[in-house]
């Protein structure tokens, strides 16, 4: 079997967004304590990344990923130093132009490698492993940034990639599928582990006890990861883009006992992307 390739049913559980705020890291930590929550991913560029990485040192068994951002959220090297990738002091919240940017320009491209590898740094100094690697808002796909990442592999020890391929397809993941294909071969080649399926982008922002129970008990053999973005409320400055999100409802399932219940019941191994 190649990487990614299982044949039981083995359930990765990430809360995203780790260190973007206190009620974030607040949630991750008590889903992880308290529900199913097995894993989490680490923006490091964000004001709260020190509480969680606090967090994360108290919790052994918690799998923590990097979650590059290129999109949407802070920098980690100075701005000034990313003057093509950057205005304001943030990333382009424009996915499509900033694809386009880092793919067409050389200038874009050598400010997007040095700050790639400023993340990577960034969350070498916190001690904790690296679990797996994916990217704010699924950028991961785009081949430009695949490209950088991986760049990295050897020196950081990256032995995971999230692959954003969804469990139930749909327009998105059928528009996507080339991308989701090379990706995939890619991953595969340079002996990088992934899931086999993904639930949770679809769902962005919706993914409350009903979503989830429906999802559990849909499991399809293999490696799945069901990402969300639990909170224990909203926070100042969150994305605007953000602002309908059912964040407690998420954060809420995670830690339901008929949730609990439901995977207790099943032939379902709750998992980190180390144990794939």
């Amino acid at each position: 079997m190649g990487p990614g390739e299982c044949s039981l049913k083995r359930l990765i559980v990430t809360g995203d967004d780790f260190g973007i705020s206190i009620p974030v890291n607040e949630a991750i930590e008590a889903a992880h304590s308290n529900g199913i929550l097995t894993s989490t991913c680490l923006m490091v560029g964000e004001p709260e990344q020190q509480d969680a990485v606090s967090r994360a040192k108290r919790l052994p068994d918690l799998g923590v990923g990097l979650h590059i951002v290129v999109v949407r959220g802070k920098t980690t090297l100075p701005t000034d130093q990313l003057p093509n990738i950057t205005s304001n002091g943030v990333f382009d919240d424009n996915l499509v132009r900033a694809g386009f940017r880092y793919f067409f320009s050389p200038k874009a491209r050598r400010q997007l490698r040095a700050e790639i590898r400023a993340q990577f740094e960034a969350f070498q100094v916190t001690g904790l492993a690296l679990d797996h690697v994916n990217a704010h808002n699924h950028m991961h796909l785009h081949p430009t940034v695949l490209s950088l990442i991986l760049e990295n592999a050897a020196e950081f020890g990256i032995k995971a990639i999230r692959l954003p391929a969804e469990k139930n397809g749909g327009l998105g993941s059928i528009l996507l599928s080339p991308w989701i294909s090379l990706m995939r071969w890619r991953l595969r080649r340079a002996g990088i582990r992934y899931n086999d399926q993904i639930v949770g982008i679809t769902e962005t922002g919706t993914l409350d006890q009903t979503q989830l129970l429906s999802s559990i008990a849909t499991l399809r053999d293999g490696v799945t990861e069901i990402f969300s973005h639990p909170a224990t409320g909203q926070w100042e400055g969150m994305d605007p883009a953000a602002s309908d999100f059912k964040f407690k409802e998420e954060f809420e399932a995670l830690i339901s006992p008929a949730v609990t219940a439901a995977i207790k019941n099943s032939d379902i191994t709750l998992s980190t992307y180390k144990d794939i």
